[in-house]
């Protein structure tokens, strides 16, 4: 059967301007030899086409009634906004982990790469939280009340998503981070000007010209490590990192929608020739999982 790429975004939706990945890394899954006919293949691919395109409107419509409620309260409050976004942007890399750390326990399924990949997501997005602290985002009782819960709430939701359907949490996730590039893009043409006259917080200096570089490697699934390293002169040029780095998490995000795409930056080497990090066939969503635990082998730790 044809493999479900989850790409299908509404017609007006604004795309990104994004650098090519690395070649993706398919499971043996995926090259396994079928008997299916060719009009058996069409109305599989049509059936998941039509699965994919329930599960982006319904996440399009939630990402937006998100959007509309903080457009609300935090129109002419940028630095409160950004702290929100901040704190809930961190849950989805937790939900995930812990599913993948139950399907570790039970012997589902261990693939080091999504672990790695998504903890230095998560480290990438503290750090993001931590410069908007230094800057007075977190001041009001009210701005952490509210991200807190909201937190809380998106992370019971994204543990099931995830569990369920893991192509629909991934692509939630791109939602999101497509939302955070978009806004943090907007704010630096709207204030270029005056965050070029602002120091930026120590945190951010610290965090993006560091010794130990390795997590900010390890997040973009699409660059060579060592490929970019910040400059960090002013308050201007924090920001337009942040708003790169979301960037990175939205094409990080798009590749796992596809099932054993994803592999750390860190897996590839001059002479790749696909044995470093070689696909054990997983599964997708716990229901699957299940099925195969009764069916096959357990699974060898990578």
């Amino acid at each position: 059967f044809s493999r479900a790429r989850a790409s299908l975004l509404q017609n007006n939706e604004e795309k990104l301007i994004l650098p090519d990945s690395f070649p993706s890394k398919t499971s043996p899954l995926h090259t396994t030899t079928t008997k299916t006919t060719d009009a058996d293949a069409t109305k599989t691919s049509a059936f998941q086409k039509r699965i994919i395109k329930v599960e982006q409107s319904v996440n399009i419509f939630l990402t937006d009634s998100v959007i509309k409620i903080l457009d609300a309260l935090y129109h002419d409050r940028n630095y409160a906004r950004f702290f929100v976004l901040e704190t809930i942007a961190r849950v989805p890399y937790f939900a995930f982990m812990s599913v993948l750390h139950m399907y570790e326990s039970f012997g589902w399924w261990r693939r080091a790469d999504y672990l790695k990949v998504h903890f230095a997501e998560s480290w990438n997005e503290m750090h993001h939280l931590l410069i908007m602290e230094e800057l007075g985002g977190n001041a009001w009782w009210f701005d952490r009340f509210l991200a807190q819960h909201i937190a809380i709430f998106y992370y019971i939701m994204t543990v099931l998503m995830y569990a369920i359907s893991p192509r629909m949490a991934y692509h939630f996730s791109e939602c999101v981070e497509r939302h955070a590039f978009e806004t943090y893009d907007k704010f630096i043409k709207d204030q270029g000007e005056e965050l070029k006259k602002m120091p930026a917080p120590e945190v951010a200096v610290d965090y993006y010209t560091g010794d130990d570089l390795y997590l900010f490697d390890e997040f973009q699934t699409s660059r060579v490590p060592n490929s970019r390293r910040p400059k960090i002169e002013n308050l201007y040029d924090v920001f337009v990192n942040i708003r790169d780095d979301e960037a990175e998490h939205c094409k990080t995000m798009k590749a796992c929608q596809t099932h054993g795409n994803l592999r750390s930056p860190h897996s590839y080497t001059a002479d790749d020739d696909g044995s470093v990090c070689a696909l054990e066939p997983g599964c997708e969503g716990i229901v699957d999982c299940i099925t195969k635990s009764v069916t096959s082998s357990p699974a060898k730790v990578k």
